[in-house]
């Protein structure tokens, strides 16, 4: 049985990944920072350990009977000041793990990236793997941090296989915090909806991760994957969202300028050291339709997208069952 340490094991993605995993007859070592906040039951072929990617030592012995890795831990926040409060994490942590993983000798390494640090397009014209990185994303520096971690996991791929996976937004259960389950409880029974101008591509946190199991074996090294199904505004999902709790919403479009008028605001709170995610670069990215096709990964990797419904459906029945909305 062929063994897969999982880094960020926590977290919605992770989680999911994990499970797929054993789905498909892998072993894991799932990496936490706190065990406590690791999700799933006891399993014969999950072995928990704790430790923190940013402190090297603390990872020495996961690699030592590991085929492959599947580094999914990042600092994801958006609500940080500084560069440096990414740069451990998600730069220097990144390098930790493939300094170990070329040390002792993993097969091959899947890193997850993010779907921003490409270029995004239109529905018509939907953004791939060929494009650079546009603004406000550009200025994100979380996605600043994962152009920079991305570029030393390519690094290595003369040394070790790696591939890299590009999710765009993921909907589905384990979301524990949660975050961008956070798009379904604002909209989930409320009358009324506030929405902005822009949208994004979604999809199936599990068929993220299914994507990324496959990557495994199907995978090119030196490739990158985006994770990408459909795109939709921020009104078309927010009414998704409403259509499945059963009430009838009003929707209102709140305009660009007061976005900008708040992220300005948020912007000043920075300075001044309070942490917000309402900043100016935040808000015009809520104003961008960043649209992408998973066309490559589709057709590389064998992934089958189900329908976003579908990813809406299983995160309310997950939040339901955890006590994160109510019915």
């Amino acid at each position: 049985m062929q063994k897969v340490l999982v880094t960020g094991a926590s977290g919605l993605l992770a989680t999911n990944i994990i499970l797929a995993l054993l789905e498909n007859g892998y072993s894991v070592i799932a990496l936490v920072r706190n065990r406590l906040k690791y999700l799933l039951p006891i399993h014969e072929n999950v072995e928990l350990r704790e430790g923190d990617i940013t402190d090297p030592d603390s990872l020495l012995s996961l690699f030592h009977d590991c085929d492959y890795v599947i580094h999914a831990a990042a600092e994801t926040r958006q609500d940080l000041i500084n560069y440096s409060d990414y740069l451990k994490p998600n730069v220097i942590g990144t390098e930790n793990i493939f300094k170990l993983a070329e040390q002792n000798k993993i097969k091959r390494v899947i890193y997850v990236s993010t779907a921003n640090v490409f270029g995004y397009g239109t529905k018509e014209k939907p953004g791939d793997e060929s494009l650079i990185t546009k603004g406000p994303f550009s200025k994100s520096l979380y996605v600043k941090s994962k152009i920079e971690a991305q570029k030393i996991a390519l690094s290595y791929s003369d040394k070790i296989e790696v591939i890299i996976l590009n999710p765009t937004f993921l909907l589905g259960p384990y979301d524990q915090t949660p975050s961008s389950g956070r798009i379904i409880t604002y909209a989930y029974n409320r009358r009324l909806i506030l929405y902005p101008p822009g949208g994004k591509n979604f999809i199936h946190v599990s068929d993220a991760a299914s994507g990324i199991v496959k990557a495994l074996s199907k995978g090119v090294n030196k490739e990158s994957y985006l994770l990408a199904n459909e795109n939709l505004s921020y009104r078309e999902i927010f009414g998704l969202i409403s259509a499945q709790s059963g009430k009838k919403s009003i929707f209102i479009r709140i305009p660009k300028l007061f976005l900008f008028v708040i992220g300005l605001i948020g912007n000043l709170l920075m300075h001044f050291g309070f942490n917000t995610d309402k900043t100016l670069t935040n808000m015009k990215i809520l104003c961008m339709k960043n649209y992408y096709s998973g066309k490559k990964a589709s057709n590389d990797l064998e992934i089958i997208y189900r329908p976003v419904e579908s990813a809406i459906t299983d995160a309310i029945n997950w939040f339901k069952n955890n006590n994160k909305i109510h019915a």
